[in-house]
């Protein structure tokens, strides 16, 4: 593999962390706005726009003849679609520091489907160290005085099954990414987001009588400029880096990548909102960046490693 190429997925994977950490912020900003389903329609028809120019102006070019697109359509259905539709739900009947417990858990369903379907293995200190990230966040949300009530069934249900999307969507974006490419498959999970988005969004305002106030919100400047982070960064440049670093390392690595955005969403409000940084919260993010490390580096040699070390003991 090119060792170029595999530094850059390790970028892509962590930039996705850090514009993740920071899109906690702009969703609050947004929401006070307008309603979650309104919201993500502006966040995908950011996204799909931006993305359409390029596209349209020969920069990114799109080829899916003689391609099996419905494997992309499943693959838009995990994510975005699954994931955001099971969230959203979810936090109806839960509350977001469950959300965020259940979601530290996606590394650890991603290595479970990256075995069962890819056969990808892991070694015993990868393992332990996706584990140790897992507990990282867990120590933090439990400092902070969240749990799980497990009276709210339906809500951990449905917030746990979005981590299953989550972690689906890693497993099979691994596989297609080697007959398809990143922005091949970008744009079809864009576009299929904004239609079902739009459609479900349209109708329930025409239901209500408030069609009329569907386009409210734009006429807030904070509004815009949540919905921009949220459409061009959050959703267009984490698919695009996300797609091309599984194209390159594996569905367990990169999965684990994904705590690292609690650790930037504490940086964020310590910074941005003035909230207070305590000991925990540093002993939690120690233990995620640890996690993360290990999984990363404690795996199996490659072949082209084995190969140099059995060269130099023979020579």
């Amino acid at each position: 593999m090119n060792p170029s190429g595999l530094k850059l997925a390790y970028l892509c994977a962590v930039m996705n962390a850090i514009i993740m950490g920071f899109s906690f912020l702009f969703t609050k900003i947004a929401l006070e706005f307008a309603e979650p389903l309104d919201t993500l329609t502006f966040r995908f028809a950011a996204s799909f726009a931006v993305m359409t120019i390029p596209v349209l102006l020969g920069r990114v070019r799109l080829n899916y003849r003689g391609k099996k697109l419905y494997k992309v359509l499943l693959l838009a259905a995990l994510y975005p679609l699954g994931f955001f539709t099971l969230q959203a739900y979810g936090l109806q009947h839960a509350t977001s520091g469950e959300g965020g417990i259940l979601f530290a858990f996606t590394p650890v369903l991603t290595v479970l489907l990256a075995f069962l379907l890819l056969k990808e293995t892991t070694t015993i200190l990868q393992k332990l160290s996706i584990c140790l990230s897992v507990s990282g966040v867990l120590f933090i949300f439990m400092m902070k005085g969240s749990g799980i009530d497990w009276s709210n069934m339906t809500g951990i249900l449905l917030l746990f099954l979005s981590c299953v999307a989550v972690a689906g969507y890693n497993v099979l974006a691994r596989r297609l990414l080697k007959s398809f490419t990143p922005a091949e498959i970008t744009y079809v999970m864009l576009g299929v987001a904004l239609l079902s988005f739009l459609s479900v969004s349209l109708a329930r305002h025409a239901t209500a009588g408030t069609l009329d106030q569907w386009f409210s919100p734009l006429a807030s400047g904070p509004f815009i400029a949540a919905i921009l982070y949220l459409g061009i960064l959050s959703t267009l440049v984490t698919a695009l880096s996300s797609n091309y670093a599984l194209s390159r390392i594996e569905a367990s690595k990169m999965s684990v990548f994904f705590n690292l955005s609690t650790i930037v969403s504490i940086a964020a409000g310590a910074i941005l909102l003035g909230e207070e940084v305590q000991m925990y919260h540093i002993a939690g993010s120690a233990l995620i960046i640890a996690g993360v490390m290990g999984t990363n580096l404690l795996g199996k040699k490659s072949g082209r490693q084995v190969q140099s070390t059995n060269r130099a003991k023979a020579g």
